[in-house]
């Protein structure tokens, strides 16, 4: 086990993702916890939005009152904020704080024009959920100022840790009142990079020639873009989680950061051997029953599943590119091939399921004359969802097409009302993943499936195909990985490059695979966080050093 050599003595760690699942940012800190928690104790709290209510509880929050010395009801908060203390249900399980930041709103002008003049965040083009992030940012610095100084704590090595521009106020706040506390920044994504890519330009053939600035202006980003920035240049220790974006914060921040720290994986998430087996006999069934009575066709037992996941983020995440390439290889599919089922498991605007699924599973009996569907729930905005035209563009499910495309835009919470299953659990009936981003930070999909032994497609324009580049051979059978090159002119190379790796692993026999699912899983063990968390460590001890140094200036 690898403890923290810097001497932390209190550490905060303030994200809207704590003990809130919204995207890959909760695996990061949730599966980093652990660790962190066999080095600090109850000297590493989470702070997090409470964005909840009687009606619909945190599911993963276990409010206890006493802790942190009964702080909920003795720290003394102004702008009506309050906080609510327990433990978040991870590994670890890790002292966690959820901050009600309601009563900020009224206070955020103020506030603007402060870190205006102090480090010239443009908040006047702020729009959508800027206000919403600034406000939570700033109750998370006001609630670390009070607990450093009811814990008296304020001589002591107390390092506060601020994950994307949702909570960069917070740091930029923090270091007007409380400027003795060392401060990291983290940046996940820049908010400009990913504008870049969402609105369909080119980001890698004139990466050189862009400016942050001047595209936050085009894109009618320069609030986010301006915050972002400028927490990244006054944070005691600016960092990001791979290579591929500290050259795009360089590029666009302009600055380097100070440490790469790399997403980690924690592997008590994954069952052990028995479990394992009965999680994938079980999900596999689900799956297959759910293909049957959507398209009218008939699975056998071995049918091959491959699956995408993550946010809908249709080009970014390289949705198209999936898409086509499952095309591709059904096209290519020899006669008498075993069935191919490919799942798109990628949430978006659900009005419901779907009605006819439902009544579908109650009748065992596939050839019951079922109309071929490829949707399990239905959408509010159908005739504009990118993926649902994509897939009906091609011709979407036949019953008697070889590859069957399955969209499953909900959140695999165990509570969608179709398969009814948690992501990790499903997870283990699937035989391939594909990720073939076009804009990827890190990648904890594939990392994820690979920790859970299901082999995977990356890019090298994600920080885990980079990752993989750079520490494994690159083969599914030495790593149980694959990395695909991504540029803004070889799609067509791409998508024949991953339907060629679908249509090999499909014709593996069952052994082979089962090889290459021990091999995906030997890979996952070297990013467990006892590796990782290394990087952290000299973050911490940056950000302390700075903070010295900050301070004799």
């Amino acid at each position: 086990m690898q403890h923290l050599t810097n001497k932390v003595n209190l550490l905060f760690e303030a994200s809207w993702e704590v003990c809130n699942k919204i995207g890959g940012i909760y695996t990061v800190l949730s599966t980093k916890a652990n660790v962190l928690e066999q080095s600090l104790s109850d000297s590493l709290v989470f702070i997090g939005p409470d964005v909840w209510s009687a009606e619909k509880p945190c599911p993963v929050f276990v409010e206890d009152p006493k802790l942190l010395g009964n702080a909920s009801s003795r720290l003394q908060l102004p702008m009506g904020i309050t906080v609510r203390t327990g433990r978040w249900s991870v590994p670890g399980n890790p002292i966690a704080l959820l901050v009600k930041f309601d009563g900020v709103y009224p206070h955020l002008n103020p506030v603007f024009g402060e870190m205006w003049n102090r480090y010239h965040v443009d908040s006047l083009h702020g729009y959508g959920d800027y206000n919403e992030g600034c406000a939570f940012g700033i109750a998370s610095a006001v609630v670390i100022d009070a607990l450093v100084k009811l814990m008296k704590a304020g001589n002591k090595n107390v390092v506060a840790h601020f994950d994307e521009w949702t909570s960069a106020m917070g740091l930029l706040y923090l270091q007007t009142i409380a400027p003795r506390i060392a401060t990291v920044f983290t940046t996940h994504a820049t908010s400009i990079g990913r504008s870049i890519c969402g609105n369909g330009k080119p980001l890698y053939d004139y990466f050189t020639a862009y400016n942050g600035d001047q595209m936050a202006a085009e894109l009618n980003m320069q609030s986010k873009h301006s915050l972002e920035k400028a927490a990244a240049h006054a944070a005691d220790c600016f960092t990001t989680v791979s290579e591929v974006t500290a050259r795009e914060c360089e590029q666009l921040l302009e600055i380097r950061p100070q440490v790469v720290t790399p997403n980690g994986f924690e592997p008590g998430f994954v069952p052990g051997r028995a479990l394992y087996a009965k999680e994938r006999q079980a999900a596999r069934a689900r799956i297959l029953g759910i293909a049957a009575a959507l398209t009218g066709r008939t699975y056998t037992e071995d049918a091959f599943i491959l699956a995408t996941s993550g946010r809908n983020e249709y080009r970014n995440k390289g949705l198209d590119l999936f898409i086509d390439s499952c095309v591709r290889a059904r096209e290519e599919m020899p006669l008498g091939s075993r069935g191919i089922i490919a799942l798109i498991l990628v949430p978006a605007w659900v009005k419901a399921p779907s009605q006819t699924l439902l009544d579908n599973m109650k009748t065992p009996d596939p050839d019951n004359g079922v109309t071929p569907d490829f949707m399990t729930h239905r959408l509010n905005n159908e005739d504009q969802d990118a993926v649902t035209q994509h897939i009906i563009s091609t011709g979407h499910n036949g019953s008697d097409l070889p590859l069957t495309i399955i969209y499953v835009p909900c959140y695999l919470d165990g509570h969608d009302g179709v398969l009814d299953i948690e992501y990790y659990k499903l997870l283990p009936g699937i035989d391939l993943t594909v990720f073939p981003s076009y804009y990827e930070p890190w990648g904890y999909t594939p990392l994820e499936s690979i920790a859970f032994g299901v082999p995977t497609v990356s890019t090298d324009k994600a920080g885990f195909g980079q990752w993989i580049l750079g520490n494994t051979p690159d083969t599914f059978a030495a790593d149980g990985a694959h990395v695909v090159t991504r540029t803004d002119s070889n799609y067509t190379q791409a998508r024949d490059e991953i339907a060629a790796d679908i249509l090999r692993l499909s014709s593996l026999s069952s052994a082979t695979l089962k090889k290459y699912r021990a091999a995906a899983a030997s890979t996952a063990a070297l990013a467990d966080w006892v590796h990782f968390i290394k990087y952290y460590d000299r973050a911490f001890g940056v950000a302390l050093q700075r903070r010295s140094e900050r301070l004799k200036n």
